[in-house]
Parts: C-alpha cells; structure tokens; sequence
C-alpha cells in the first residue's frame, strides 16, 4: 500500500464518484467554452474590421468546430466507460469495479481533467489573440496539448474496453476527428499571423542613413538576445519534460496488488586469474 501511487489523496470508494464528477466538470468546461467564443466572436464583429476582422473570425470558429469535437468524444468516452462497468463488473457494484480497477480508473480521471483543462486553455488564449493581448503561439501550443491529452483518454478507455466494442470504434473516429479540427486550428492560426504580420511590416523608406544603421544594430542586438533566451529555454523545456516523465511515469513496474518486483542484479563478467603453471 506504501508503494502505490500518491497521485489522487482520495479513497478507493470514492473513485467511481470522481470519475462520474470528473467528466461532468469537463463536459460543463466544454459548454462553456463554446458559449465563451460565441461572445468573443460577437466581440470581435463589433470591435474589429478587414483584415483583423478576417483572421478573428477563422481563428474562433476553427475553435468552435474543436471544441464540438471534443464534446462528442467525451460524449462517446463516457458511453464507452458505462459498458465497460457493465460488461466487467459482475456481481460488484460500480464503486466495487471501480475500486477494484484503481490505477485504470485514476488514469481516465486523470485524462478527463487534461481534456478540460486543455479546452479551457485554448478559449483563454482566443481570447488574449482577439483583444490583441495574447501570442498566436499560445494558441498552437493548446491545440498540441489537446490532442495528446484526447490520446491519453483514448489510451485509458481502450485498456478495458472489448476490441469488437462499437463504442470504442466511435471513440477512436472521435479521436480523429478532434485531431483533424486541432491540426485546422493550428493552420489557421499561423495564416492569420503571417495576414496580421503582412500588414504591419515596417516601411523604412522614409528614413536616413544613420537612422537605418542604429536600427540595423539595435536589431542585431535583440536577436543575439533572442538566440540565448532561446537555448536557455530550451534546456528549460528538457527539464520539465524530464521531471514530468519522472512523476508521470515512475510507478508504472507497480503492479495492482502494490508489490513491487525487485530490479534483477546487473550481469557482472567474470575475470579469473588463468592459473600459473607450476614447475615440475
């Protein structure tokens, strides 16, 4: 019990409730979300014109068709969980099935709440993108971060689920569908970027000679700047990745009943002396 994952500060009954809660809370965020662009895009339509009228407008309703997307593949998620209780449970009630399959169970908590919090991320980063507060960057990083965790739910619903099963067939189309709609909200944010960046190039035409070199220095400059907070952010990134695969994925030789396999001994070579000859 002591080597078993600390990752929900819960008890084993109450795992079937926190699972049923969890999906709920993400299809509420969904909504939500949706009800969240409509606003935006109603924003946008008042406040903004042309080109940026434009790019807003695809931007948000690339990520209304992402967001219904994921709506239907927590739909379908949720269908397929209910007949995988049915099917396995037996005799047991839902909370005993559940108990009984924690560590399956911990991970579609776990999937479900990435889900949501990815679809909350994405409406908040629209949001910044419109009011011309956020980066377009925010926006595609989202977008992955969407699609990895749809993977992860799907993972975690397969684990249980009957190969023949046609709730798992529609999860996986589902799945698809919502990467294809990330993929769409990610090409389109980087079209409307290089409009937006189009439109504002500077026009140094106007200006002098010693004007033009201070600018072509301090430009030199900021990108020698840019290409060191660059590699140190990228070493940044390594570590978290590492880190996060430490915490994600440091348990997973526990098997269910919590013991633990001792790792075998490292293979040693054997170096013997030859023995000497002995002198008649």
């Amino acid at each position: 019990q002591e080597l078993r994952p600390k990752s929900l500060d819960i008890k084993q009954e109450e795992l079937g409730d926190m699972v049923e809660k969890e999906m709920a809370s993400t299809s509420e965020a969904i909504e939500d979300a949706v009800r969240r662009i409509e606003e935006m895009m109603s924003q946008a339509r008042n406040e903004s014109s042309g080109v940026k009228l434009e790019v807003n407008e695809r931007i948000l309703n690339s990520c209304t068709d992402l967001m219904k997307a994921i709506r239907l593949l927590v739909t379908t998620s949720t269908n397929l969980q209910k007949e995988i209780v049915e099917s396995g449970r037996g005799a047991a009630t839902t909370q005993e099935f559940y108990a009984k399959n924690s560590r399956w169970t911990e991970g579609l908590i776990s999937a479900s709440k990435a889900v949501g919090w990815g679809a909350t991320q994405l409406v908040e980063s629209a949001d910044r993108v419109v009011l011309h507060t956020g980066k377009y960057e925010e926006l595609i990083v989202c977008s992955h971060e969407i699609a990895a965790s749809t993977a992860q739910l799907v993972a975690a619903s397969k684990v249980k689920a009957e190969k023949s099963s046609r709730n798992l067939a529609r999860l996986q189309e589902c799945s698809r569908n919502v990467n294809e709609m990330a993929a769409n909200v990610v090409a389109s944010t980087k079209s409307g970027q290089e409009q937006i960046e189009e439109k504002d190039t500077m026009d140094f035409s106007g200006m002098s000679l010693i004007k033009l070199k201070k600018e072509e220095m301090e430009t030199q400059v900021k990108v020698l700047e840019l290409e060191k907070r660059l590699e140190g952010e990228r070493v940044r990134l390594g570590e978290l990745r590492k880190q996060h695969y430490v915490l994600a994925g440091g348990c997973d030789d526990i098997p269910e009943d919590g013991e633990a396999k001792p790792a075998p001994a490292p293979r040693r070579g054997i170096l013997k002396k030859p023995p000497i000859a002995q002198k008649p």
